[in-house]
């Protein structure tokens, strides 16, 4: 089953649950969101290959497709309830050149209504296996 098939019920409950964690934090001031140049250069320890980006594309479903959306554009089913809108995955990735450690950070610090993944049950590899399902699907 493709992203965009997913059962009206599951995206429903993934859009509720997103924003009543999302609700929990604080929003962080400032449009230009980056990342220390301390992380630009952190190597990614978990390798890329059709597994670890299998098992980011189950995190991304779960954990980031309400607000990202299927194909990573920011336009998820919960994006529409939010003051600011998330980041279309693909375009940031190749405008800004973000590396590996630098996605991760995000994804572990979280930004105004994105979560602090860090602070979730999400451990630190699957974070990069997010990171690896992220840069192989939405920044080609």
């Amino acid at each position: 089953m493709s992203i965009s098939q997913l059962p009206g019920f599951f995206c429903n409950t993934l859009v509720a649950v997103v924003l009543a964690l999302a609700s929990t934090f604080a929003l962080a001031g400032g449009s230009d969101w980056r990342a220390p140049a301390s992380v630009r250069n952190r190597p990614n320890p978990v390798p890329v290959n059709a597994h670890t980006i299998a098992l980011g594309q189950r995190l991304y479903v779960a954990n980031c497709l309400g607000c990202h959306g299927g194909e990573g554009k920011g336009n998820g089913p919960g994006a529409a309830s939010l003051e600011k809108k998330p980041a279309n995955l693909g375009a940031r990735i190749k405008e800004t050149g973000e590396r590996d450690g630098e996605l991760f950070w995000k994804i572990s610090e979280g930004h105004g209504f994105m979560v602090r993944w860090k602070v979730t049950p999400m451990s630190e590899t699957q974070r990069w296996e997010l990171v690896n399902y992220i840069r192989a699907t939405f920044a080609k």
